[in-house]
């Protein structure tokens, strides 16, 4: 009989969880590569190019691919002959393992996990607990699998209950363009079908474990209805034309993951939750004899890229005027330089409460640019941790109270921008530049000094001031109101659509 020792468990979860941070599957990084080969768009080519430089900087530094170290999430497949030699519970084993990999001092883990999350919200400084998922199968041994989840990907998970007679594909084509980019694409996308509404959303989430393997499918055709909407679907997404970052190219999706299960005859549950650019899963299985070795990948693997500076415009923001902001076009690159403020969504409601009652602010904001960022701890010798931008919608209903009010010239996020926020920058003549999501180590690295000016007891959604040198952004929404998410998409969608032969 097969005994898992309560420290073999623990153990094997921390040692998963900092792996995870910083190496991506090699599956991954394998079929981003060849996306990148294959891009066609600047913009979007670009994108992929700091996703990739970033991802070997963290293998080879070990740290976080992105500064959201993603909500714990673990799969148990557990033999109903195996006997645990614990004295806590398996949740609380996996707790602690999760707790020993996010303190670890040699790699700190952003924390990101709230309790009470419909009211104080109160952070638990340690990232438990996890999420686990359990099931009871025939055998012996332990199957794990654990995996990190962001919350901009997160928060794009989708669910709807269809009609036996509705169409997949038509539900999956017309909801991917209202999840903007947010999830930071390219990256995968899970599709759950039956079950019931839980059972679909499960589905989806376990699908996402699976290796990057469409090329290899399309290579030996399907088996199966739903291996045959993986390939539907793969082509039909990436033929809408969203691309990297939501900038407009070839490649979307990497791969669709498709797992159904049998549903009541009146209905047909489907889930779909992307996995973004900061892919993060590892399986292992344990046998009694120790715990889990993990293989690093090689860096053979990742492609040998560099960032190129000299494509970009350089920008002061300690002089920047308006009439500067104004000339920028959507699309340009700009290499940001000296003093840039930080702020995300604790602050903003924060600052806009204090502007309603009359306060004073504690920063000035006067001609200032605001970055959308919680970072990571730093360790050793770095200023600060991988910082890499968050979502930039969650800000779109202060966007404009903090722009006439305080003087604020601009912002930095990730993603899209929505219609309110465009508004308030076009009526306002503010600029919106969009960093990279998925390359926070590499953003980290143009800080080179970093402070608290307010809202320290926040933690990592403070307000900081960085001092920056050469941090790369993109004009996504310029002085005018035009918005790059808008007008990239709807160009390459064109494109693709004229291209004789399928995107693969």
């Amino acid at each position: 009989m097969t005994v898992i020792r309560q420290e073999d468990f623990i153990q094997s979860v921390a040692d998963a969880f900092q792996f995870i941070s910083y190496y991506h599957p090699a599956d991954y990084i394998r079929a981003l590569s060849a996306a990148y080969d294959r891009e066609q768009s600047t913009a979007a080519k670009d994108a992929i190019g700091q996703i990739l430089i970033n991802s070997r900087m963290c293998a080879e530094g070990r740290r976080p691919i992105c500064q959201d170290t993603g909500i714990a999430v673990v799969f148990l497949k557990v033999g109903m002959n195996l006997k645990w030699d614990a004295t806590l519970t398996v949740q609380e084993m996996v707790n602690e393992g999760v707790r020993r990999a996010y303190l670890n001092p040699d790699n700190k883990l952003r924390a990101s996990v709230l309790s009470d999350p419909a009211g104080a919200r109160k952070n638990t400084k340690d990232n438990t607990p996890a999420v686990v998922h359990y099931e009871i199968v025939a055998g012996d041994h332990l199957e794990v699998i654990c995996a990190a989840k962001g919350g901009g990907s997160e928060n794009k998970s989708k669910f709807y209950a269809l009609n036996p007679s509705d169409s997949i594909v038509d539900w999956v084509l017309k909801t991917v363009p209202t999840m903007g980019a947010g999830w930071c694409p390219p990256g995968i996308l899970g599709i759950g079908i039956g079950g019931t509404p839980e059972k679909a959303m499960l589905l989806a989430k376990e699908s996402l474990m699976a290796p990057v393997d469409i090329q290899e499918l399309m290579a030996r055709g399907p088996a199966s209805r739903a291996e045959e909407l993986r390939l539907e679907l793969y082509d039909k997404v990436n033929a809408l034309g969203i691309g990297a970052q939501g900038l407009g190219g070839l490649t979307t999706v990497l791969d669709v993951k498709v797992l159904d299960y049998p549903t009541h005859a009146a209905s047909l549950p489907v889930a779909m939750i992307p996995n973004c650019a900061a892919t993060r899963h590892v399986h292992f299985h344990l046998d009694g004899s120790g715990p889990a070795v993990l293989t690093p990948p090689s860096l053979s693997d990742w492609p040998s890229l560099t960032y190129d500076t000299s494509k970009g415009k350089r920008v002061n923001l300690d002089t920047v005027t308006r009439e500067e902001v104004a000339s920028w076009q959507p699309g340009d690159v700009l290499l940001l330089n000296g003093k840039l403020l930080t702020g995300r969504d604790a602050a903003h409601k924060r600052m806009t409460d204090m502007l309603n009652k009359g306060e004073k602010l504690p920063v000035d904001f006067t001609n200032r640019f605001i970055y959308y960022v919680g970072p990571v701890d730093p360790v050793r010798d770095e200023v600060v941790g991988p910082a890499g931008p968050t979502t930039a919608t969650r800000m779109d209903k202060f966007t404009r109270q903090m722009l006439e009010q305080t003087g604020l010239l601009g912002m930095v996020g990730k993603a899209e921008r929505g219609p309110t926020a465009i508004s308030a920058i076009k009526d306002n003549k503010a600029v919106y530049l969009m960093a990279v999501g998925g390359a926070a180590y590499l953003v980290s690295k143009a800080i080179k000094a970093a402070r608290t000016v307010a809202f320290a007891d926040l933690g990592m959604e403070a307000i900081y001031e960085f001092t920056v040198e050469d941090m790369p952004v993109t004009v996504a929404v310029d002085a005018n109101g035009t918005s790059v998410h808008e007008t990239g998409p709807k160009e390459w969608q064109t494109r693709i659509g004229k291209i004789p032969v399928k995107v693969a």
